[in-house]
């Protein structure tokens, strides 16, 4: 499907089957609302999908891996060489997300959309990482669409493999520059609010990087109105596909799982170009970063997690799935009231 056609296909959610698996929560035997957002979760679940009965066992991780030029800029602690080594790690099982994937039951399915170097992942590269931001846009608008387009493409590829659910993830040096840029353009709120120190970058790494971030806003003017240029003047390779991935989930009716602070910010960047997309997305935790918690508020998102997690590569969506595992295990497997003969318990004013 090309971006267009996503769109078109993105629907609201079922309500029969959200009404259906709620009533099924009232049904069982415990007290009324008492798994709180676990019961949510798996509401939502059965709206995205049309079906109460909710199974999600077959997940997969998809982490967009990408350079961004903006390191040029002394913006990162490391250097681009980071990326080619982690998303190799990926492959290797050595990644913390590939250590996490194994103890959680989920498959790993990288994609490079634009790492500069040659890596032994699914080839879908756009460029050798994208231009540097400080001086020109990032990308062309014909790029950022080829990147969401690809997100899109990966969607497809996983629901033919017979996926239920997809994690996002991300690696590429540079890009907590690229998302506090993106975020603070879509948000419309100051630069130096929505940025952080990535991994580990001093005061005065920091204040740079928000100088950066400024000044390539203010070279391009970025239109807050289109997400897609907004991706391609200050984004990266990586959010765009990202995007993509939210938005081919929702039009394939695939739960997709935001992550950190990059993640959501794709997922803002998604939910920018079809409001309704938001509804195929659950969040996982609340990033220690400091736009994390802003962007979800704005995706109208409550996080189950409170980890101060900020790795990124999809370790804080993997962390939801054992949640989602034991209020699925409650929902499919526990008596209703009649079995243990008890009355049912009755809403209160």
């Amino acid at each position: 499907m090309n971006l267009q056609e996503t769109l078109e296909k993105i629907v609201p959610l079922d309500e029969a089957a959200m009404e259906y698996s709620r009533k099924r929560w009232d049904g069982i035997a415990h007290p009324l609302h008492s798994l709180g957002k676990l019961e949510d979760m798996v509401v939502q679940a059965a709206g995205m999908t049309g079906n109460p009965n909710v199974r999600l066992e077959k997940r997969v991780l998809v982490p967009m891996c990408a350079d961004n030029g903006v390191v040029e800029e002394g913006v990162t602690q490391s250097g681009q060489e980071i990326t080619a080594l982690v998303t190799e790690n990926f492959l290797s099982g050595k990644a913390a997300s590939s250590i996490m994937c194994r103890s959680v039951g989920c498959d790993m399915f990288p994609v490079d959309v634009g790492v500069a170097a040659e890596v032994g992942i699914l080839n879908r590269k756009i460029a050798y990482g994208t231009k540097n931001m400080a001086k020109e846009p990032a990308m062309s608008r014909e790029q950022a669409i080829r990147a969401i387009e690809t997100g899109i493409e990966v969607a497809e590829m996983m629901k033919e493999k017979g996926y239920q659910m997809i994690a996002t993830g991300e690696m590429g040096i540079g890009n907590t520059t690229t998302s506090s840029a993106v975020a603070s353009v879509l948000l419309e709120l100051p630069v130096e609010q929505m940025t952080g120190r990535g991994a580990g970058l001093s005061t005065e790494g920091l204040m740079r990087k928000i100088n950066v971030i400024k000044k390539a806003v203010a070279l391009h003017k970025p239109d807050k109105n289109d997400a897609v240029d907004v991706l391609a003047k200050v984004g990266g390779f990586d959010l765009a596909a990202l995007a993509g991935l939210y938005l081919g989930g929702a039009a394939l009716h695939i739960p997709v799982v935001i992550d950190g602070v990059i993640s959501a910010t794709a997922a803002m960047a998604a939910a920018a170009m079809c409001p309704l997309a938001k509804d195929y997305m659950l969040a996982s935790h609340v990033s220690k970063e400091p736009a994390g918690a802003l962007l979800l508020e704005r995706l109208g998102k409550e996080a189950p997690l409170h980890c101060d997690m900020c790795l990124g590569e999809g370790t804080g969506a993997l962390n939801l799935f054992p949640l989602l595992d034991t209020g699925l295990a409650v929902y499919h497997s526990m008596d209703d009231f009649g079995d243990w003969g008890m009355e049912a318990y009755q809403p209160l004013d």
